[in-house]
């Protein structure tokens, strides 16, 4: 919504018919998350105006990411912002270089052990930790299973799986991942309305989430060049989406 570190983005969310949450992000805003008095504003700011934070993004720090030494270190600071504002997902980003080629257990295997070490934590605080990355949906559902705790799953950008070069692989991948294994979905097509041809057919994909009975949220992430624009374009990809999901 163009207002990451900024709370009035509540303000600005609550004009969206239907919206019922906000995802956040913990570091890119000038004033970020770490600071309890930020987290305690967000959270009286969303009660002030009836909304959820149902999921929070961006734990790691500049130069810092999943490989890191101090990976485990900053997902544990991360889970009780997530905590404190009553979110249910944590998302774990790692991209490219930061993510492990799954083929080699020597770049898996510590990746696997941080988070094996970390989701009972999690676990213990009512969170999911939602591995948004650029493995296909194979490459995701053998990093979950390896892991094997409840407490880590996949949180599945499918616009970023065609982007990333899964060709065709990406609205299969919702039968392959399962329930089980996604807790949390981004839909978003650029600059696009959702319903508009982009990388992903999204009424087949949305019919497949429904098929194979995902219910948790749907979280839009499209590109927005102003607050009427945003308000405008996501209450219209809103209304696509409940079409679809609930003819």
């Amino acid at each position: 919504m163009r207002l990451v570190g900024d709370p009035r983005v509540f303000e600005i969310a609550s004009q969206i018919p239907g919206l019922n949450g906000v995802e956040l992000q913990i570091v890119s805003g000038k004033h970020n998350l770490w600071s309890r008095q930020t987290l305690t504003r967000y959270k009286n700011e969303a009660h002030r105006w009836g909304l959820r934070i149902p999921s929070l993004a961006g734990p790691f720090p500049a130069g810092a990411s999943i490989r890191s030494l101090d990976a485990a270190d900053h997902l544990k600071k991360a889970i009780e912002c997530a905590a404190f504002l009553g979110a249910s997902v944590l998302l774990v980003p790692f991209f490219r270089d930061n993510c492990p080629d799954m083929s080699k257990p020597e770049e898996y295997s510590p990746v696997v052990g941080m988070l094996r070490a970390i989701a009972p934590r999690a676990a213990d605080q009512g969170l999911t930790l939602g591995l948004e990355n650029s493995l296909s949906p194979a490459g995701n559902a053998q990093l979950c299973d390896f892991v094997a705790h409840p407490g880590v799953r996949v949180y599945f950008d499918l616009d970023n799986g065609e982007f990333y070069g899964h060709h065709g692989q990406i609205v299969p991948g919702i039968r392959l991942l399962g329930k089980d294994r996604i807790c949390q979905v981004h839909v978003k097509n650029e600059d696009r309305l959702i319903q508009e041809d982009g990388r992903i057919p999204w009424r087949k994909a949305l019919a497949e989430l429904a098929a194979i009975g995902y219910d948790s949220w749907y979280v839009l992430e499209s590109r927005h060049t102003s607050t009427r624009q945003c308000i405008d374009s996501t209450t219209k990809n809103m209304e696509f989406i409940r079409q679809v999901l609930q003819p």
